[in-house]
């Protein structure tokens, strides 16, 4: 890989911005790949990459400068060392000149006997996260440390996965059919799919496998009346949408009113007409609700852990003490919109984390507190590490009484 200036600029601009002005890495890398024109999409896709990775591996890079505390004072140093490792010789550049590659090269062997550096992640999730996991946690940990794969799902509204995958084909886009996980392609080579006519048409989302089965999980059917109280953007509003074949309907609910201004850009895109998009103002915004839903989907606010594949610089970002706070929130959101549901209706109650204490361990809280008003059906969970995607816990819940 030849290096271009303008392109390591456009880099190191991108992590200073993600550390020193606490940025979120996605919104700094689309702004970033706006910025020029006249990039291609080779010169695209390594940007977006090279950030993502040295984001990912933050921690361990850091370490092998020498300089922890002293980082983001030297990002040129950072670029260096991820890129000696990933591909190789440097250029002949006046900025690599301070690198001392025989001590970075003494610093990685000690580096990959510890965890914590090997897979660059803070003490206290290593900590937190092996307490709850135990011998499970090395394994997750390594398969979080990889880049996501991109998986598309077929908007079975307008398509069906076979004929994607051969209209994909025709654009010299290959993909792979997933067993285990209807409508879904997974792309063999990254590219950027958003300039697509396919995409453009709403043909198909962009969704990882873990996500799409939770919309599944609702067990809905055509003519329900089905209630998304997270519902963010919408990705599984949408999916819901289509399970549904566009009948009956959706009240897709956020506290952000932006999220659901997206969502509505998205449905018409997909043809999902079924949706109807409201913003949680108040409680009362959920006790006009009680008692009128056939299917409850609780996408609850976490830590983001199942999906640092993704979103690596949830590394750097989270805190301790957030933890805290959004277990609690997602114990007021099961007590409080749980009484959105029909007698008989069921519940999903969804996470993207690995971590128990914010999922097996809140559905037995919630079970103990309604005392047999409502009975658990199904638990499940997406491994990173055995099934390869993010990592997802989805709970079916039944309302008996």
């Amino acid at each position: 890989m030849k290096l271009h200036r303008i392109l390591v600029e456009a880099i190191v601009d991108s992590l200073h911005q993600i550390f020193s002005e606490q940025r979120y890495a996605d919104k700094v890398i689309e702004k970033t790949l706006k910025s020029n024109k006249k990039w291609g999409s080779r010169d695209r896709g390594f940007i977006a990459e090279s950030v993502y990775d040295i984001v990912r591996n933050w921690r361990l890079l850091s370490y092998l400068i020498g300089s922890e505390e002293r980082a983001i004072l030297q990002l040129g140093d950072i670029f260096g060392v991820w890129y000696h490792l990933k591909y190789g010789d440097l250029p002949n550049w006046a900025e690599f000149d301070g690198i001392d590659f025989p001590k970075v090269m003494l610093r990685k062997a000690i580096a990959d006997q510890q965890l914590t550096l090997k897979y660059s992640i803070p003490d206290w999730m290593h900590e937190r996260c092996e307490k709850e996991l135990g011998a499970t946690w090395e394994t997750e940990l390594a398969a979080l440390n990889n880049m996501a794969a991109v998986i598309l799902r077929a908007n079975t509204l307008k398509t069906d996965v076979l004929s994607l995958q051969k209209a994909l084909a025709e654009e010299n886009i290959a993909t792979e059919i997933l067993q285990d996980t209807p409508d879904a392609l997974r792309l063999l080579e990254r590219k950027s799919l958003f300039s697509s006519p396919l995409f453009q048409s709403g043909q198909f989302e962009v969704q990882d496998a873990g996500s799409q089965w939770i919309a599944r999980a609702l067990d809905v059917a055509a003519g329900m009346r089905v209630v998304d109280a997270c519902a963010g953007a919408g990705g599984k509003t949408l999916h819901l949408s289509a399970l549904m074949e566009n009948k009956g309907l959706i009240v897709a609910m956020d506290v952000e009113e932006w999220k659901l201004i997206e969502l509505k850009k998205r449905a018409k895109r997909a043809s999902a007409f079924n949706i109807e998009n409201r913003v949680i103002e108040s409680n009362k915004s959920i006790k006009r609700l009680h008692s009128t839903a056939d299917r409850l989907l609780l996408d609850v606010p976490c830590s983001g852990l199942g999906v640092l594949k993704r979103n690596p610089d949830t590394k750097w970002k989270l805190q301790p003490e957030f933890l805290t706070q959004v277990c609690e929130t997602q114990r007021k959101i099961l007590d409080s919109y749980s009484k959105i549901l029909r007698k008989e209706g069921k519940l999903v109650y969804a996470t993207c984390s690995i971590l128990p204490s914010e999922s097996e361990n809140q559905v037995q809280w919630f079970l103990e507190q309604q005392e047999g008003r409502f009975e658990l059906l199904e638990e499940k969970r997406c491994s990173p590490a055995i099934h390869g995607y993010d990592g997802f816990y989805m709970a079916t819940l039944q309302k008996v009484i």
